[in-house]
């Protein structure tokens, strides 16, 4: 099968789809693969990397997509991209279509595969190509908290882990996932004073076990989700329904009620954001107010460490895109009900019902489109 990897073109996203070492195993498998120019130059992975394990160079992301059937990528496809793909065209990337009906509707006009790495499954139930992000971004999470607690930053002028004689910052976690759970481990890590909120008892439990003493653990209502925001320094929203629109759990009345220069950073912003006030940001202008409450949404917080990023992501999605390569798309979407959880397009039909629920589209069962 023929592979490209076009530079990603999202703003302040310096990701790259496959490293060199992901090339050189798909060209081992017998694949051809083609890198726009520069595709990873920015993470010191330079053209002639790529070009002595068998890669070719091209100069345009115009020739990866016109020479390519697999399209492998990180980010969600910007218009130009779109305009590029084809019923020809397999599309592998994060796609987080929930909160975006026109792209949604644009990606499935082109009739191509898309296939999102926010909603491959495991046979545990996890979303083993989500995973590695969100443990960046949980990690990440509390490091751009701290720094937007600073005054300069508009925050509190509080020091996460406080000194011997004064008390530490208050931060709350809401949810327990990947992403929640790796924000804890460093609050903690930081001497925070860390609560955590899920509505799963087994979890909370299993968090207790795993952090206790040092973490509390607190079974999420409306009331509990109102009294701790409107308590804490840092608010992390950890929150993730698979490949839907994440769930709306700080209303605007309770950032109102928040700690002037309190700072929240929602982690959940690429499913829509689970507060009320936010909306996405970049790297490069990263944050607002609202309310006299600092709002950290950047859309892709792994961008900001992109070699480590790329290469963890690369671990988890090399596995699928052999399989799609020496099988077919088809053959390999059958054959593994894992992948074929990622298929959210395929031939002008939104295949994930939770995106055809969220974007008000029809939803047809993948199995409906590729064939028994």
């Amino acid at each position: 099968m023929r592979i490209g990897v076009p530079t990603e073109i999202k703003a302040d996203e310096y990701r790259v789809g496959m490293t060199p070492a992901s090339v050189r195993e798909a060209v081992h498998h017998g694949h051809e693969v083609v890198v726009q120019s520069d595709a990873g130059d920015t993470i010191s992975l330079r053209d002639e990397d790529y070009q002595r394990v068998g890669a070719r160079i091209v100069a345009t992301a115009e020739e990866v997509f016109a020479s390519s059937e697999l399209i492998v990528k990180v980010k969600e496809p910007q218009p130009q991209e779109v305009a590029m793909l084809t019923d020809q065209h397999i599309l592998f990337t994060y796609l987080h279509l929930a909160p975006n009906p026109e792209l949604t509707r644009a990606l499935a006009a082109t009739g191509c595969y898309g296939i999102a790495y926010e909603t491959v499954t495991n046979h545990r139930g996890g979303l083993p190509l989500l995973a590695p992000m969100s443990e960046v971004a949980g990690r990440m999470s509390v490091q751009a908290g701290a720094h937007c607690l600073e005054k300069e930053q508009g925050g509190r002028g509080v020091l996460l882990g406080g000194v011997p004689g004064t008390l530490p910052a208050k931060v709350v976690v809401l949810g327990g996932g990947v992403v929640g759970t790796n924000a804890a481990r460093v609050a903690l890590g930081m001497e925070a004073d860390v609560t955590i909120l899920d509505v799963s008892l087994p979890r909370l439990a299993e968090l207790d076990i795993h952090f206790a003493p040092a973490l509390k653990t607190l079974f999420s209502t409306v009331e509990a989700v109102h009294q701790t925001v409107a308590e804490a320094d840092l608010v992390i929203g950890a929150v993730l329904v698979p490949g839907a629109s994440a769930p709306r759990l700080i209303s605007e009345a309770m950032v109102r009620d928040m700690k002037r220069g309190a700072v929240i950073v929602d982690v959940a912003i690429d499913q829509g954001g689970c507060v009320e006030t936010a909306r996405p940001t970049t790297h490069s202008n990263p944050t607002y107010l609202v309310h006299d409450v600092v709002h950290y949404c950047v859309a892709n917080m792994p961008g900001a460490v992109a070699r480590t990023s790329t290469f963890a992501l690369n671990n988890a999605t090399l596995p699928f895109i052999l399989a799609i390569s020496d099988k077919g798309v088809n053959a390999a979407l059958r054959d593994d009900e894992h992948l074929r959880r990622g298929l959210n397009v395929a031939k002008g039909k939104v295949t994930y019902e939770a995106v055809a629920s969220a974007t008000a589209q029809s939803f047809t069962p993948a199995m409906e489109v590729i064939g028994a």
